[in-house]
């Protein structure tokens, strides 16, 4: 096993990676920006280096510094959370060429499904559903009217590097396509650096239906059941919950055994999450997430397999433990993100905590970095912390949230607690009746 792992990371995915190290023995080594000298993952790691200022650019995202720390402290291995470095092929090429494991797939399955347009072929060439829309780059108006005229309005056009909604721009008719297309290049050329761009169609009221997956490198694959992230707010998750409430079971079997094939044929290494569309009892692959989600817990909480612990094992070249067979899902769990945000404006409220108390009892779960004192940057994420529930059915489920919501207290800034206070009263998704619209359309009246 690893001796010791660099965590290229900050916030509570960093505490969750050194949680996970410590209980299998690994020494660790959390790096920071100048502005988290005080973060709670430096205060318990083994070791820390500073890696430089607070712009992210020249701290998390500065792949010297990150691979000179690895050096310098005898890292044998790097683990990247989520979000900065996670996907970036370029930077796990360095990190295993330097004789460090990188804790994640290969280069090259991050190459092939962060560009869009390919993971969305290699898909559709396994066998999974795939939103109809164009197989290759618009390089011009011509072949994006070509290409409208055969999937028909309304339509997105899409980011081939990116996602996050950056990049994307719903057109209505042929007379706004010109225009929503060079503005769709231009913030896809400032977001990553490449501007393609590619057309799919558009679903009026989709659920946003994700598998998780884990593989080792002995062609071994599960899927750990699918989580239901419809509830976003500008194309950004808010809640998650799992199981769906929309699926029945057969569907669930369906899309978990189609993904499995699909990753087994594809060779892929550790973690994954495979996302779609679902209306009208259709899937919809839009694309494949080659890291850990932010999301991740409620799927521990029904499955009790630790997925940072198996992303840790994988790496270091161990077999998956179980098989699809004895992998058991129990009961439902809910997250929420909890931001640093005014809950009506949704402007981040950075600033020092002046008290914290996290909610406790049977399944209750808060993975934040807080502690009273704590100043949170105004550098970085606005999530603070995720408060996870789990409970024997979805109602009860329901009932507990609202108690853990209830004695959630954040003091000295404003956070998003109430907002998901009143999101769950709501009668739509007590009922389980939301998409992917309806938190927008929610949240509306409010700013």
């Amino acid at each position: 096993m690893f001796e010791k792992i660099l965590i290229a990371n900050r916030g509570e995915i960093a505490l969750r990676v050194l949680r996970a190290c410590r209980e299998m023995g690994i020494h660790t080594v959390a790096v920071h920006s100048t502005a988290d000298a005080d973060a709670m993952h430096v205060r318990l790691a083994d070791e820390s280096v500073c890696i430089g200022p607070p712009n992210a650019m020249d701290s998390y995202l500065n792949i010297p510094a990150i691979i000179a720390a690895a050096e310098i402290t005898g890292a044998d291995a790097v683990h990247p959370g989520y979000g900065f470095l996670s996907e970036n092929a370029n930077f796990a090429n360095i990190v295993n060429e330097h004789g460090i494991t990188f804790i994640g797939p290969s280069p090259e399955h991050m190459s092939l499904m962060g560009d869009k347009i390919a993971a969305k072929a290699t898909m559709r060439s396994l066998g999974v559903p795939v939103t109809p829309g164009t197989d290759s780059p618009i390089t011009s108006d011509q072949e994006a009217e070509k290409a409208a005229a055969e999937i028909g309005y309304p339509l997105l056009i899409k980011a081939s590097a990116g996602g996050g909604g950056r990049g994307m721009k719903l057109v209505h008719s042929e007379s706004e396509l010109s225009t929503a297309l060079s503005a769709a290049r231009s913030e896809s050329r400032l977001a990553f650096g490449d501007d393609s761009v590619y057309i799919e169609r558009f679903l009026s009221r989709p659920r946003h239906i994700e598998v998780q997956v884990l593989a080792d490198h002995y062609g071994n694959v599960v899927h750990l059941g699918e989580r239901d992230c419809s509830l976003q707010r500008r194309h950004q998750k808010v809640l998650e919950e799992t199981p769906s409430p929309a699926l029945n079971s057969e569907q669930r079997k369906h899309i978990g055994e189609t993904v499995v094939r699909a990753i087994k044929e594809i060779g892929y290494l550790g973690v994954g999450t495979i996302e779609f569309l679902f209306e009208n009892g259709e899937f919809y692959f839009i694309e494949m997430n080659t890291r850990l989600q932010v999301e991740h817990p409620v799927t521990e909480m029904i499955t009790g397999i630790d997925l940072v612990r198996e992303q840790i094992r994988v790496a270091n070249g161990a077999p998956l433990g179980y098989t699809q067979e004895e992998i058991e899902m129990r009961g439902h769990a809910i997250e929420c993100r909890v931001n640093a945000e005014n809950p009506q404006t949704f402007t981040p409220t950075p600033g020092t905590i002046t008290d914290y108390h996290a909610p406790g009892g049977l399944g209750v779960r808060v993975d934040s970095g807080l502690y009273s004192g704590y100043r949170v940057p105004p550098n970085y994420d606005s999530l603070v912390a995720k408060l996870v529930v789990h409970g024997t059915s979805r109602n009860e489920c329901l009932m507990r949230l609202r108690r853990a919501l209830a004695e959630f207290v954040i003091g000295g800034i404003d956070t998003t607690i109430p907002l998901h206070q009143s999101l769950i009263a709501d009668s739509d998704f007590v009922n389980g009746a939301y998409d992917i619209r309806w938190l927008e359309e929610f949240i509306l009246p409010k700013g």
